[in-house]
């Protein structure tokens, strides 16, 4: 199997933790700053994250609060 980028396995990994209900809906994600230091990755690649979470549908941006998953995420 080919190695993977560091955004997506962080990714794939908060999708399985929504997934599994670690984070059920309306709960509050990691911060960016909080994602960099538990994946050990930099800002770029948890914004990156960010938005393919947002992509597919599973949380929503709250300026200024955070990233929250969303009440209807996909296969909750």
């Amino acid at each position: 199997m080919p190695p993977q980028y560091a955004y997506q396995r962080v990714a794939e990994d908060l999708i399985k933790r929504i997934q599994s209900g670690e984070f059920p809906p309306g709960a509050r994600l990691p911060s960016r700053a909080e994602l960099c230091e538990q994946y050990e990755v930099s800002s770029f690649v948890a914004d990156r994250v960010f938005l393919i979470l947002k992509m597919q549908g599973l949380t929503e941006s709250l300026p200024g609060a955070g990233v929250y998953v969303k009440e209807s995420a996909p296969g909750q």
